[in-house]
């Protein structure tokens, strides 16, 4: 999964990103509006975190942007402004909650889960997708109920399909959100193949169909037989 932590106190958003990163998702970050802006435009984001006030701009914006740009994006809204003006004015531009600082990390987490099974999952604790099975909250994938052990890549991949499926992705597409900014720095996209290979084998594996499609010269799709 990957989100956006829009934060301009630098202590504070080094801490959320090393704590949320430790938890398996991938995460940008930006410190002013401008930059914010820059990223909604550019990249795709499960769930973003935005403080209300920022350099340059209010976070406020950002949100009413981002919700034209990308209807299914979580957003919290995080502020040392506990008013109840800023909370309702967030929440009827189209955020999914609001959090107080200061905050406890493992309440933002457990906040960011709960909102990214609300907008691509339907609330729901365990994902299912004919045989395959899938527990967000511990990470767990079986397939025909016999544990399938995916690497951290391996089980995003999978998710990102799924809350995906009958749409063709590309290979940029599926790297940039697997991998981030960090995707802008391969030389090639080779290592996607071999991780949706190594995948579709233990899938394979445990008795599972063959899901995973190669569109000739575009990506990937995930679908039902």
């Amino acid at each position: 999964m990957k989100l956006l932590v829009v934060e301009d106190e630098t202590a504070l958003l080094s801490e959320i990103v090393n704590f949320i990163k430790q938890e398996g998702f991938i995460c940008e970050t930006a410190s002013n509006f401008e930059e914010a802006v820059q990223k909604i435009n550019l990249h795709r984001y499960d769930c973003a975190v935005i403080d209300i006030t920022l350099p340059g701009g209010s976070g406020l914006e950002i949100i009413s942007r981002l919700k034209k740009i990308s209807v299914n994006t979580g957003i919290i809204i995080v502020s040392a402004k506990n008013s109840v003006g800023d909370k309702i004015s967030g929440l009827n531009l189209g955020a999914d909650d609001y959090l107080a600082k200061p905050f406890h990390l493992a309440e933002l987490n457990a906040r960011i889960k709960s909102v990214i099974r609300r907008r691509q999952f339907d609330g729901k604790d365990k994902i299912i997708f004919e045989e395959i099975s899938i527990f967000p909250e511990t990470r767990e994938v079986t397939v025909n109920t016999i544990p399938v052990s995916l690497t951290r890549k391996e089980y995003e991949i999978l998710l990102y399909f799924i809350s995906n499926k009958q749409r063709v992705l590309t290979k940029e597409s599926i790297a940039e959100h697997i991998w981030g900014d960090q995707a802008d720095s391969f030389d090639s996209l080779d290592f996607v193949y071999s991780q949706i290979k190594n995948l579709r084998k233990k899938i394979n594996d445990c008795g599972g169909g063959d899901y995973l499609q190669s569109v000739y010269g575009v990506g990937y799709k995930f679908t039902s037989k």
